[in-house]
């Protein structure tokens, strides 16, 4: 099924309900011109129409793979991904001195949802990028920013959430992923987490990886937890591979999505096997990972209006394929009895 955003649409949304020419006025978004607003929502919709959307049904016939502890995804995302962050659009919202073009979300948010109505599969990637890069916006320390926010803005690195473990849920207090204390300042993370949507993949050379975790002896309920950066590989090999950690299996997405690679990692469980653990550092303040989370939760809401999404995408083109249909009759010609038929 082909894409054509509805441009018209969003100009509305963005002009008359939203009121983006209060947000030009502040000199933080000085650049933000209509023109500028403009060529960045053809340039969005042309990408996503052109180059994602084409990608949506090969994702589902040709799923992300696992094999000996390598993610592939499919046919034609590693290309579609290089085309997204050398074109600019994972620093869209974000500062300009980590290499963003610092827009309003107001801009940012339309493109979301041009790339998420292509293709949903492929962009939950950039989302959960964009979710690690408000959370070291937020918490992140001086260094942790200058190091890391860059490289997922470049596209070299991308982020992902580890929160969901196969005993805890929602139910967060029962998270058992444990991180131990090192001398030099880093911790030991072990554990294992499932439901990890892009955990794991061959889009860049390294996943920035979040775990959430409770430390070793840590106050009760979800207070305890606290949150870790890893770098879970590092293809270039231009820096150490630094986190310890396999895949054990990909888990299956559901219709439709089946082109993301939702996977199963393994963090080298329980102090007593000897294992080394994954290498981590904490980002923030220990006991405050809950906190954090929901500053992260920005990539949530987005795929939460995926059914309106699908079904905008279903209905635009079926509004076009009836419009030219005249074959009721003109009001007020009459029905039935009334009318001229009998």
């Amino acid at each position: 099924m082909s894409y054509v955003a509805p441009l018209r649409e969003m100009r509305f949304v963005l002009q008359e309900l939203a009121d983006l020419r209060q947000l030009q006025r502040l000199p933080v978004f000085e650049e933000a011109s209509d023109d500028t607003v403009d060529a960045v929502l053809k340039e969005c919709a042309r990408l996503a129409s052109e180059v994602i959307a084409p990608l949506n049904a090969t994702g589902d016939r040709q799923p992300s793979t696992w094999a000996d502890g390598q993610v592939t995804t499919p046919p034609g995302f590693r290309a579609a991904f290089r085309s997204f962050v050398e074109g600019g659009w994972q620093g869209l919202p974000h500062p300009v001195r980590f290499g963003g073009q610092a827009l309003p979300k107001l801009v940012a948010t339309p493109c979301h949802e041009m790339l998420q109505s292509a293709n949903l599969s492929f962009a939950l990637c950039p989302l959960l990028t964009d979710g690690t890069i408000e959370a070291l916006m937020t918490a992140g320390s001086e260094r942790q920013q200058l190091l890391y926010v860059s490289r997922l803005i470049d596209g070299s690195w991308t982020g992902t959430m580890n929160l969901t473990e196969p005993q805890a849920g929602s139910d967060l207090a029962q998270v058992r992923t444990r991180a131990v204390p090192q001398a030099d300042g880093s911790y030991r993370v072990f554990g294992q987490k499932i439901f990890i949507t892009y955990g794991e993949h061959d889009l860049s050379e390294t996943s920035s990886t979040w775990f959430w975790r409770a430390g070793p002896t840590p106050p009760k309920g979800s207070r305890a937890l606290a949150v870790h950066r890893a770098q879970i590989r590092d293809r270039s090999r231009r820096q150490p591979r630094r986190a310890q950690r396999r895949v054990l299996r990909l888990d299956r997405a559901q219709a439709g999505d089946q082109g993301q690679p939702d996977r199963r990692p393994d963090l080298w469980p329980g102090l007593r096997s000897g294992r080394r653990g994954a290498v981590a550092e904490i980002v923030g303040e220990p006991n405050r990972g809950l906190e954090y989370m929901f500053i992260m939760n920005e990539c949530r809401p987005l795929p939460g209006g995926d059914p309106g999404r699908r079904g905008g995408r279903a209905g635009l083109p079926a509004g076009r394929a009836i419009r030219p249909r005249t074959d009721a009759k003109p009001r007020g010609s009459g029905f039935g009895r009334a009318g001229g038929d009998r």
